[in-house]
């Protein structure tokens, strides 16, 4: 029989069947599991520690995370500590519970990107409206535009270009919740936008791909047309550098080049899709990651559970 591994997701869709692909390609059956249904069970009734619908006999040795539920923050931080509690037990993680905090929070990434000299846009986060306008004053006034993330989301969703023509203050807490993360605004070419995404698997850039955009949002959720580039030189170089900053095993980094050809990390993503890049590319993404995935789980000890 298979051996089985969780998946970690409420939304399969297209990654799920690729990676349910990859699995049983290798002789192992993918099982999806949603981290809502975890279990923290710290009582020695013999069973393990992290119940895991499917799993409640004995722990699997690596778990597949292919997503994080949000929710109130103290439901996100359970589902977190599932992840951490499950690694100090032995468990592959795979990305683990802190590569998922350093990427998800956008502030985080960029302080790391930041602290490990690879170049990303000037950033700023604060909570104070007076802060958030004199940043806006001082750099619009001087023609540098800046975009206004949430701290936490994805797919170009909710980001906003502020200029000098912009009207502020702006009800901005029904995007930010309260809190500024704005960024410097790189042009990479008015009427021609265009972004990269790098997806870099055990520190090796493996696939990228160039996001050709109808505006300056490049996301392909948003409607970029995905073009297949060679994931080597200096480019590649970037989202490695990126990939190590933050310290994930695999992750997808989204790189912008300016008018003057200086490249940029704008995001490093430890949950990423890749649906568009591999149909650009042809790279079986999935593949590279469950190998990636067992590789691990076969060098790993032998798990000691107290329950």
């Amino acid at each position: 029989m298979n051996q089985r591994i969780p998946v970690f997701t409420d939304d399969p869709g297209w990654h799920g069947k690729r990676l349910k692909e990859a699995f049983a390609a290798r002789g192992y059956e993918a099982v999806f599991v949603s981290l809502k249904e975890c279990t923290l069970n710290l009582v020695g009734n013999g069973l393990p520690p992290v119940l895991i619908p499917g799993f409640e006999r004995e722990l699997p040795k690596g778990v597949f995370v292919r997503g994080v539920p949000g929710g109130t923050l103290q439901r996100v931080i359970a589902r977190l500590d599932i992840l951490h509690a499950l690694k100090l037990l032995g468990v592959v993680v795979y990305n683990d519970g802190y590569a998922v905090e350093r990427t998800v929070d956008k502030a985080m990434t960029s302080f790391l990107l930041h602290l490990n000299h690879v170049p990303t846009p000037q950033t700023w986060v604060c909570e104070s409206r007076y802060q958030a306008q004199e940043i806006y004053l001082r750099e619009t006034m001087a023609g540098r535009p800046l975009v206004l993330k949430p701290l936490f989301g994805s797919q170009g969703q909710g980001i906003r270009k502020l200029t000098h023509e912009t009207p502020f203050p702006i009800p901005m807490e029904q995007y930010v919740d309260g809190l500024y993360y704005l960024q410097s605004y790189i042009d990479s070419g008015e009427g021609a936008w265009h972004d990269h995404r790098v997806f870099v698997i055990k520190g090796q850039a493996v696939a990228a791909m160039i996001r050709h955009g109808s505006h300056w949002v490049n996301n392909v959720a948003q409607g970029g047309r995905c073009e297949a580039i060679e994931a080597q030189g200096e480019l590649a170089q970037l989202a490695e550098a990126a990939a190590r900053a933050v310290n994930v095993d695999y992750c997808g980094v989204d790189v912008i080049r300016d008018g003057d050809g200086k490249l940029y990390v704008l995001e490093v993503n430890s949950i990423p899709a890749w649906k568009g890049l591999q149909g650009a590319t042809g790279v079986d993404i999935g593949q590279l990651l469950v190998d990636d995935f067992l590789s691990y789980m076969h060098t790993q000890p032998a798990l000691t559970v107290v329950s």
